[in-house]
């Protein structure tokens, strides 16, 4: 099972090395045009169908989905001061080995 903790690493190393999509909108373009290599989504969001689409839409893709418990960390560590409901690595940079890892 992968942590929690080793899922945002990959998400600030991205941020710095490479490049991501933040919130949902973003990260389903990423998703629908093929370009993201790895999608994370937050437990905690509510209303639920913000982001029901996006593990079908990921599944279909054949693109890894990785779910953390909170929205707050998943936009602290995407580098937003508020937080996200989902986001996308479209380049993991310095993190592809421990994004290879992950799927």
């Amino acid at each position: 099972m992968t942590k929690p903790d080793d899922i945002l690493e990959v998400i600030e190393t991205a941020r710095e090395t490479g490049k991501i999509r933040k919130g949902v909108n973003e990260a389903t373009k990423a998703v629908e045009r093929g370009v993201a290599k790895l999608v994370v989504v937050a437990e905690d969001v509510d209303p639920k169908e913000i982001v029901m689409h996006l593990p079908a839409l990921c599944d279909e893709k054949k693109i890894p989905l990785h779910k953390v418990p909170s929205k707050n960390d998943l936009g602290r560590a995407a580098g937003l001061d508020v937080s996200t409901a989902a986001i996308a690595v479209v380049d993991a940079g310095e993190a592809k080995k421990k994004l290879s890892e992950l799927s």
